[in-house]
């Protein structure tokens, strides 16, 4: 001990510096998180009871609607149904992964649907008039799309967001050199207008300083036009005649091949989880136990192989075909699933969008470019908007002039919320949107299957479920500032 010019006792810095490796392993402790699957338990349990619940709400909801429906219904737990729950779902499934972007920085996006439908129009007028869209649009209207396109390159460009630009430049490419008649150039046209879109969204939103309510809003109404200008009304475009599309949604996967994939992706999970557990209790650091990622690895083998088992199961109502497999929507939906759940989760991108999300200041301050950021999410929004278009055109065999107006949006939101998403941003995953669109897929699928009841309870009871959600994640944000 020394004393100050004050005659006051104070430390000296070596006594205050000096540390022995049992302390520093003392300090880590208290940071290194649970040790084992029963701490684990209990540190979820009291998140969940400080209003942190995430995704079990949904899975809870999703058991009880199974529960009701299985007891109202033969039907509902036949093979057939479980494949047509899933086909159902995927659309909203994309939509709803975009949709997560857009919630986890605070804003919404309205015209996520009627965008998806002029995507799907385009991928559409693309197919049926052999890659030529100047002749099925008009020289004007095909001018005018495509000095859009070109500006939002640019826009993309200068806000330095060099993917969408370079995707928006190659849709440009697939659009003047008529490719759009391969299948695959046309879905990557598709994508590439809804990214095209995103980025006026983006740079309205986050550069002219428009609410998103009022662009998105406003675009709503636009997309609708201009659906009506490319198809007409009441009409239809259709897309059953081209294999590679009609299979997404009305195809499957053999069987063998889908026992492949499943093991494959069991191994890819098991192995990256546990060897991020093992580096990162050896450089001590914050790590789950590794019989936790067991036990969840388990757990999502045991689910996942359950469903494919069913799902290569004949489920033909004849014996003159067999109609066996895993929709090959389901594996689209799955790859989309583990990219941008890598995307939020382990790059620099990820902690940037939950930093703005959680507080736009502290972000700024912390110099991340806030406005990149948060056009970003828009661009990527827009972009499943235009992959959420294909699985719908697939599904209804064609693209109508109403396509996507009516409850498409609705779902994508009310399935990230349900899922887990907060619509006052910095809290969600990807996973929140699949969950929260099997449980709003599963309701139309099984009041359509109780006899005797309207077609109006379908939509009072998703409504009723997206306003439960929706109330659980208001009282959950009050309940920590009230503490």
């Amino acid at each position: 001990m020394t004393t100050d010019n004050k005659g006051y006792s104070v430390a000296s810095d070596a006594s205050v510096l000096e540390t022995t490796p049992e302390a520093e392993a003392a300090a880590f402790a208290s940071d290194a998180g649970p040790k084992n699957v029963v701490e684990s338990f209990r540190a979820y349990w009291g998140r969940v009871r400080g209003g942190e619940g995430g995704a079990l709400p949904a899975i809870l909801g999703a058991l009880v609607l199974v529960i009701i429906f299985a007891n109202t219904s033969d039907v509902f737990l036949s093979k057939g149904n479980f494949a047509n729950l899933l086909q159902q779902a995927a659309q909203i499934s994309v939509l709803g992964m975009g949709m997560v972007f857009v919630l986890l920085i605070g804003e919404i996006d309205l015209s996520a649907g009627t965008a998806g439908g002029v995507c799907a129009a385009g991928l559409a007028l693309a197919l049926n008039n052999d890659g030529d869209l100047q002749a099925s649009l008009g020289t004007g209207v095909f001018v005018v799309l495509m000095l859009i396109m070109v500006a939002t390159v640019a826009l993309a460009a200068l806000s330095k967001l060099w993917i969408p630009a370079v995707i928006i430049a190659l849709g440009i490419v697939v659009a003047v050199a008529h490719l759009g008649s391969t299948q695959l150039l046309a879905m990557f046209l598709s994508v590439a207008v809804g990214t095209s879109i995103g980025t006026l969204i983006g740079f309205l939103v986050a550069r002219v300083g428009i609410p998103s309510f009022i662009v998105t809003l406003a675009l709503f109404l636009a997309w609708q036009g201009v659906l009506l200008k490319f198809i007409g009304t009441g009409a239809a475009i259709p897309t059953r005649n081209f294999e590679l599309v009609d299979k997404i949604e009305n195809g499957y996967m053999p069987v063998v091949f889908a026992w492949v994939v499943w093991a494959l992706a069991i191994l890819a999970y098991l192995g990256t989880t546990a060897y991020r557990s093992i580096t990162r209790r050896r450089n001590e650091l914050s790590a789950e136990p590794l019989d936790l990622v067991f036990v969840r690895a388990g757990a999502i083998a045991v689910v996942t192989g359950i469903a494919v088992f069913v799902l290569n199961q004949d489920r033909s109502r004849t014996v003159f075909a067999k109609i066996q497999g895993v929709p090959w929507a389901v594996l689209i939906v799955a790859i989309v699933f583990v990219f941008w759940t890598y995307i939020l989760t382990r790059t620099q991108y990820g902690r940037f969008l939950y930093a703005v999300g959680g507080s736009r200041q502290a972000a700024r301050r912390a110099g991340i470019d806030v406005a990149r950021i948060r056009m970003s999410a828009f661009v990527i929004c827009s972009g499943m908007a235009g992959l959420a278009g294909i699985i719908g055109a697939s599904y209804l065999g064609g693209v109508p002039s109403d396509f996507g107006k009516n409850t498409d949006v609705l779902y994508a939101v009310g399935a990230a919320v349900i899922g887990g998403t907060s619509l006052f941003g910095g809290r969600g995953k990807v996973r929140d949107a699949v969950i929260g669109a099997i449980v709003i897929a599963m309701i139309p699928n099984g009041l359509n299957l109780i006899k005797n009841i309207s077609s109006s309870y379908v939509f009072l009871v998703t409504g009723l479920v997206l306003l439960v959600a929706a109330g659980a994640d208001a009282l959950s944000r009050r309940k920590p500032a009230e503490e």
